[in-house]
């Protein structure tokens, strides 16, 4: 069989590499997210006051950010199939380190193992569908990788926090270690990094974002001409400052501040709490064909009609929950579940103005720019809100009140505004760079 008339009918066995790609993406949103919903226990065991807590959600996502570009070069290199097992093998060192850690610095350790681990993930389960399906089949692939992975979230928040509170710490995050363990030994043995057919030659993969379409390119440019280049393009900064933007309040809020607030601010049980949480994954699956259908049939409006709207949407109903008089009611918390659920959706549109801007040898480095914004933007967010919590001497579980919640949540509209102002210039930069919004590629 040639090697074109396999990559257009592909077997049980090309669709068992992608599935195992999958759901080892799953396990690395379960790892990246489980202390979501564990946020008080772990205050109680490292015995951390906000501040140290947020350090350790913001320490995993500068390791994550900063691995991105690395990752693309060590794949161009070896291929997704010794990465992606790394990776798994990494996130599972990392949680059991989690296991027995009972001090701050070695929860700090074990979190930037699971941060550098999480990064290889989804660039290697990409690098499979590039290199295994045909480019008919790869919008379809690449939606269900992101909508089936966030489930991963919903792993995090409900069985996981059960387990542990009917079992022990080391058992729970010992038991997600263990899943690490399986999944490393399964990529390995199941993944292959192309079919036998197909030359080994190094290449990158650029996805599409507006189609879904994924393609291998040859990438001989340098690293750091390839960055300035890439900066010096006000598309570039759009997209970085429309991933600054969009993501990170939501990311705040299920990697570590949501639950605690619900809890111990909202006055809400556990397993209601949870449940809230769990909407905003399911919102977001909603809500993502929507904003990928408007981007793609308004594409010379998608700042002004989705980015600075979505923006606007998520501070304006984080606002009317913090003024609200007493706790919020469930139904404004599923609203703000809501919102918070747009920012996911709308942050892809940045990487349509990389795609759209950048040339295919510098797509990944204009990607990676554009991917750190979100990530910046988050660790940023975790931080502040936690070093205001500490301000108001409310740092420990035994402090937290719903009154430091709100001025701590606060700290996001700096971030809103910094974002939403920088997105206005760059469009209007980009604009006039390309000679005016008519010459805008569609």
């Amino acid at each position: 069989m040639t090697d074109s008339l396999r990559l257009d009918r592909p077997g049980w066995r090309t669709w068992l590499l992608w599935g195992i790609g999958l759901l080892a993406y799953v396990v690395s949103i379960v790892n990246r997210t489980s202390l979501s919903a564990v946020g008080v226990d772990a205050a109680t065991r490292f015995h951390a006051d906000a501040s140290a807590l947020s350090m350790f959600a913001v320490i995993q996502l500068f390791v994550y950010g900063a691995m991105q570009i690395p990752v693309g070069l060590l794949l161009d290199r070896f291929g997704a199939r010794p990465i992606i097992a790394i990776g798994m093998l990494l996130m599972a060192a990392g949680q059991l380190v989690m296991a027995f850690a009972d001090a701050v610095g070695i929860g700090i350790l074990a979190r930037v193992l699971i941060g550098a681990g999480d990064a290889a993930i989804f660039p290697s389960v990409l690098r499979v569908i590039a290199t295994w399906f045909p480019a008919q089949r790869a919008p379809l692939l690449v939606q269900l990788t992101g909508i089936i992975g966030q489930f991963g979230q919903i792993i995090a928040v409900v069985p996981l926090a059960a387990l542990l509170h009917a079992t022990s710490w080391s058992v729970a995050f010992g038991s997600v270690s263990g899943l690490g363990v399986l999944f490393g030994v399964l990529t390995y043995l199941i993944i292959r990094n192309r079919p036998p057919e197909r030359r080994s030659d190094p290449v990158d993969t650029s996805v599409d974002t507006q189609t879904g379409a994924i393609r291998v390119v040859k990438s001989s440019a340098d690293l750091r001409q390839g960055f300035r280049e890439s900066w010096a393009h006000p598309g570039t900064r759009l997209g970085f400052w429309s991933h600054f933007a969009t993501p990170f309040a939501g990311t705040a809020f299920m990697l570590l501040w949501g639950f605690p607030f619900l809890t111990a601010g909202e006055g809400l049980a556990p397993a209601t709490a949870s449940l809230i949480m769990t909407t905003l994954v399911f919102f977001g699956i909603l809500c993502g064909p929507v904003i990928g259908a408007l981007s793609s049939r308004h594409p010379t409006r998608r700042s002004r009609w989705l980015v600075l709207p979505t923006v606007v949407f998520q501070a304006a109903v984080w606002i009317v929950v913090i003024v609200w008089p007493g706790p919020a009611p469930v139904w404004l918390l599923i609203v703000l579940m809501l919102a918070l659920s747009t920012g996911g959706p709308a942050s892809m549109i940045a990487f349509d103005h990389a795609r759209t801007f950048t040339p295919s040898h510098r797509l990944s480095t204009a990607t990676g720019i554009v991917n750190g914004g979100g990530f910046l933007a988050a660790l940023l967010a975790i931080l502040f809100i936690g070093i205001a919590m500490d301000v108001q001497g409310a740092g420990t579980p035994d402090t937290y009140s719903l009154d430091a919640f709100r001025w701590a949540f606060l700290m996001q509209v700096p971030l809103w505004l910094v974002g939403g102002i920088a997105i206005a210039v760059e469009r209007g930069r980009t604009i006039r760079h390309v000679g005016g919004i008519d010459k805008l590629p569609r």
